[in-house]
């Protein structure tokens, strides 16, 4: 298919990287010129100078940007990807959002008779890179089928949640989930050295058990060791987590341990821990 991907940061350029290894003729485009252009030089295919351009002839328009601000001004913009793209067209956009900016998107492109999916990832950089993206997806049914078989290309597992909004809902669901999975580590692991215990023994024990996580298996022996200079940013999951708490401040939902890990990461950031990995929250107990 002809399709366009609309930012380059870390997870975009591998996402767009395995279309153009699927076969799909894929045009680019980054606020940085000089990302599209080393993106080109490695997996072919071409860049565009605006998202508009981008769009023109695309039959599935991708996006992976920073925010609601970033992804109104790609899509919505004087020259975004609404200003060209046709009828009958889809945008898939994978960036973590608000609901309501999915709303509003979808509502926009409903009216020139385009598709609009929203469809945040879980998986990391390293999901990205290893084309193993787990996607949650709002919008039309008929949008995602037509969406998934494209999609599939960088991910692992592909999900249809419900309406527009509803995958920016579920991967809400997902922040959540991790930060009390990552706090439970973290004052585990603590416990542990502060018991004397060897955590080598003790994870080798209990993750054959109840308390196995996917946090256990890959972050115990950095977060034992100190080291955090890698993976999905405090700032980031700071960003989500405030997202999730708006979201719920509105429909009711109690969020008393997401309030309080956001807090512990509050903490983090003042360590001088913005940009380290969301297992750091070990860090605040040393």
């Amino acid at each position: 298919m002809r399709v366009a991907f609309i930012g380059l940061g870390v997870m975009g350029f591998p996402m767009a990287g395995y279309l153009a290894k699927a076969g799909h003729d894929v045009t680019v485009y980054n606020r940085t010129a000089a990302k599209a252009k080393s993106w080109c030089e490695k997996f072919g295919g071409q860049s565009a100078a605006t998202p508009a351009e981008a769009a023109a002839d695309a039959q599935i328009v991708f996006s992976c940007v920073g925010n609601d601000d970033d992804v109104r001004d790609v899509l919505l913009g004087s020259d975004g990807v609404m200003s060209s793209i046709t009828s009958g067209s889809i945008i898939v956009d994978h960036t973590t959002a608000s609901a309501k900016i999915a709303r509003e998107i979808a509502s926009v492109a409903k009216g020139s008779s385009v598709g609009f999916l929203d469809a945040p990832v879980s998986g990391g950089q390293a999901g990205a890179e290893n084309g193993q993206l787990t996607v949650m997806v709002g919008g039309s049914r008929d949008d995602f089928e037509r969406a998934a078989p494209v999609i599939d290309s960088y991910a692992k597992a592909i999900t249809h949640i419900g309406p527009a909004g509803a995958g920016q809902l579920a991967k809400m669901v997902n922040q959540i989930c991790i930060a009390g999975v990552v706090q439970g580590l973290a004052e585990g692991l603590h416990f542990a050295q502060k018991a004397g215990l060897d955590p080598a023994l003790v994870i080798e024990s209990i993750s054959k058990g109840a308390a196995q996580s996917w946090q256990m298996e890959n972050r115990w022996k950095t977060m034992v060791k100190g080291e955090y200079e890698f993976g999905f940013a405090v700032d980031w999951m700071r960003k989500d987590l405030a997202m999730a708490l708006a979201e719920a401040a509105e429909n009711g939902a109690q969020l008393e341990l997401t309030q309080l890990v956001d807090q512990f990461y509050a903490e983090v950031q003042a360590l001088g821990g913005s940009r380290w990995d969301t297992s750091s929250l070990l860090a605040r107990l040393k």
